[in-house]
């Protein structure tokens, strides 16, 4: 009976990361930067995220359900706050040189997850890696944006 409970907190904890990105917001000084040709649609972001959060929800619970909570979750949590830590640099402080770098220690930690959930669960790891091929499309376009402006 626990299992559906715990899968609740996990998607309450992406949706706290994700009001990230809803108190800072790119806004007109996004829209006013120089961007690569690459740069997708505004529409494809919050697309893209409500996505990925859920798979990063249900592929901690999945990890948890199989050993509960250890280190696998504690690295979960460091990456939402380095997901979250990224928009307040980026959007919020308009510092894309410090968001290219921290984006860089986000990719190493979603990687440290992901290779410690799919030793918990294969499914769990798999769903881990939409999140850091986006992730890893997002520093790339995080170090363009920072040298074209």
């Amino acid at each position: 009976m626990r299992r559906w409970p715990a899968l609740i907190v996990f998607l309450l904890l992406v949706a706290l990361t994700a009001c990230s990105g809803v108190f800072f917001q790119p806004g007109a000084w996004y829209q006013g930067l120089t961007k690569p040709g690459f740069t997708p649609p505004n529409i494809a972001f919050p697309i893209a995220w409500t996505a990925l959060y859920i798979t990063m929800a249900v592929a901690a619970w999945r990890a948890w359900l199989q050993r509960g909570f250890d280190g696998a979750q504690w690295l979960w949590l460091i990456q939402l706050a380095l997901n979250a830590l990224w928009s307040w640099l980026v959007f919020g402080r308009h510092w894309l040189g410090a968001g290219a770098l921290e984006i860089g220690v986000l990719w190493l930690t979603i990687a440290a997850t992901t290779a410690a959930f799919f030793r918990r669960d294969r499914v769990a790891g798999a769903l881990m890696l939409p999140y850091l091929a986006w992730v890893s499309f997002a520093g790339v376009l995080n170090i363009a944006l920072w040298q074209l402006n």
